[in-house]
């Protein structure tokens, strides 16, 4: 079965400097159906301000992914990570036992646009550590593995049995996954549009749960960017 939950569904916080998307309940924002997908928690689709950002504040046990589809992002955190995070370059920070970051727009001209993506870690009390991902290439008319429980084929490990795709299609294409049983996915639009094989067309901004399905197909309408999480 496959759900798709419509972009324009999503919870909408606008704090000015800040305009933020919520596919599961976060914030201010609260909706009972939609409390987050097995692991997966937070899916923010947040544009940020030029010069603006979020000051310094703490987490705790969550796998906190953040994906920059325009802009650049400025990080820095008590483990010591740092960096400017750039399209092409995926940002991973565990929070484990505990950690303080900041983020902020790098220009003091340009918007940054991008998501935020927190999963439940598989236990508590990891150390905290901080990776980046550079996967300009390998996503060009193919799924590629941004993140892994295992750390498999170059990809970030992280604590959580859940795996991470990047993709970016032509308008045309198209891409299959196939799923082990027992398996379940979240596919999120972040730019352009598909068309599953039933007729369901998604958009930018969309999301879809996907239980019980053998392997997801989709061809591009447009010139798209993807995102595909494989959850236990």
């Amino acid at each position: 079965m496959i759900t798709i939950r419509k972009g324009v569904d999503r919870g909408h916080a606008n704090h000015g400097w800040l305009d933020a998307k919520h596919s599961f309940s976060f914030g201010n924002y609260h909706h009972p159906d939609h409390m987050g997908y097995r692991a997966l928690r937070v899916m923010n689709e947040d544009r940020i301000n030029p010069g603006a950002g979020f000051p310094t504040h703490p987490h705790q046990d969550m796998e906190i992914i953040t994906y920059v589809l325009e802009g650049a992002l400025a990080h820095k955190d008590s483990t010591g990570g740092s960096g400017v995070i750039t399209p092409g370059v995926v940002q991973y920070m565990s929070a484990g036992t505990g950690v303080t970051h900041s983020e902020f727009n790098a220009s003091d001209e340009n918007p940054v646009h991008l998501y935020q993506i927190w999963l439940l870690p598989d236990a508590r009390g990891h150390q905290p550590r901080y990776a980046e991902k550079k996967i300009c290439d390998a996503r060009k008319g193919a799924l590629a593995l941004v993140a892994s429980g295992d750390g498999r084929d170059g990809s970030i490990k992280i604590n959580q049995d859940s795996d991470l795709y990047a993709s970016i299609v032509k308008e045309g294409e198209d891409l299959t996954h196939a799923f082990a049983k027992g398996r379940y996915g979240w596919l999120q639009i972040a730019k352009g549009g598909v068309e599953l094989p039933e007729g369901s067309i998604m958009q930018a901004g969309d999301g879809a749960k996907i239980d019980g399905e053998e392997k997801l197909a989709f061809k591009a309408l447009a010139d798209s960017e993807i995102l595909l999480f494989d959850l236990a």
